[in-house]
């Protein structure tokens, strides 16, 4: 259902010319992409898993590649919606300027190269220790897969420590900033900024979940050590709770609360469901005419 609530999104931002020059929504365009992306590709594989389907490491190294790099650019990008919530609201006067549509493009690579660092962290641990042979076997596709040895465990939290050290001071600062100009300011303003911190703390929820979904590895290879049966309810519970619930605040946050967005989509879906229903009804008269003639 979400996935296709996403898709129903993206089609509407790239349908609104005027949402390519603003930059909220360009980044919530990419973590919509994203998360879109992740559920596609978590769901095939978390089914793969349930009945037992292996496949050749080499193919579920490239699908993981993807999977692991994606799923850093929802949080960076969450981070940056709420730096540039930050710069709009505290720093007006160079919002046009630090959010500017030739910025776009360097920020959306600069995103995707901070994602890569974990991306990179895991796979180069694993080429430099896995044999030729093992890429030609059949394993259960599964981040437990490339953990060969103790260390490659450690280089890997060491890295998911420093994104979320980031993170939360990055929300942190935002949050505290925001709130001084929120006790100063008066009027529309005032509105407007509440409007902003309110979306700062559901952009810090959210990221809370996608953090938290950072040790979701490690608390699982513990309790597979204790028990396989708890082992595999622990695992659901974290897929649904902190993989799938932050997928799914995206919409909600900006896609129902944005007022503009929520018009546009409403805009174009009714639009489009009257167009075809117009169609149809055309259709069926035609049919009934060419019944009637023969």
């Amino acid at each position: 259902m979400f996935l296709s609530i996403n898709f129903l999104l993206i089609i509407t931002f790239f349908k609104n010319k005027s949402f390519y020059t603003i930059s909220r929504y360009i980044l919530f365009a990419v973590t919509l992409q994203s998360d879109s992306l992740i559920l596609l590709i978590s769901n095939t594989l978390y089914l793969l898993a349930y009945f037992n389907f292996t496949i050749q490491v080499w193919l579920c190294i490239i699908i993981s590649t993807v999977l692991i790099l994606y799923s850093m650019v929802t949080p960076v990008t969450l981070t940056a919606m709420t730096l540039e919530r930050y710069v709009a609201i505290c720093m007006p006067l160079r919002h046009a300027e630090l959010c500017s549509q030739h910025i776009h493009v360097h920020c959306i690579l600069i995103i995707h190269g901070l994602s890569s660092i974990s991306c990179i962290a895991v796979f180069s641990s694993f080429f430099a220790s896995a044999s030729l042979s093992l890429y030609k076997q059949h394993r259960i596709c599964s981040p437990q897969m490339y953990t060969l040895h103790r260390w490659q465990g450690h280089i890997r939290s060491t890295v998911q420590q420093f994104y979320f050290l980031i993170m939360v001071i990055t929300i942190v600062f935002c949050y505290v900033k925001i709130m001084k100009v929120a006790k100063t300011a008066s009027g529309d303003n005032k509105k407007s900024t509440r409007k902003g911190l309110r979306t700062v703390i559901l952009h810090g929820f959210q990221l809370l979940l996608c953090l938290i979904q950072l040790w979701t590895p490690f608390i699982e290879n513990y309790v597979f050590q204790i028990n396989l049966h708890l082992f595999i309810n622990v695992r659901f519970f974290n897929y649904v709770m902190f993989y799938l619930t932050p997928k799914c605040l995206s919409p909600l946050i900006y896609g129902l609360r944005d007022d503009q967005f929520f018009h546009a989509l409403k805009k174009y879906t009714f639009f489009d469901l009257y167009k075809t229903n117009i169609f149809q009804g055309r259709l069926i008269v035609l049919n009934r005419k060419n019944v009637q003639c023969t």
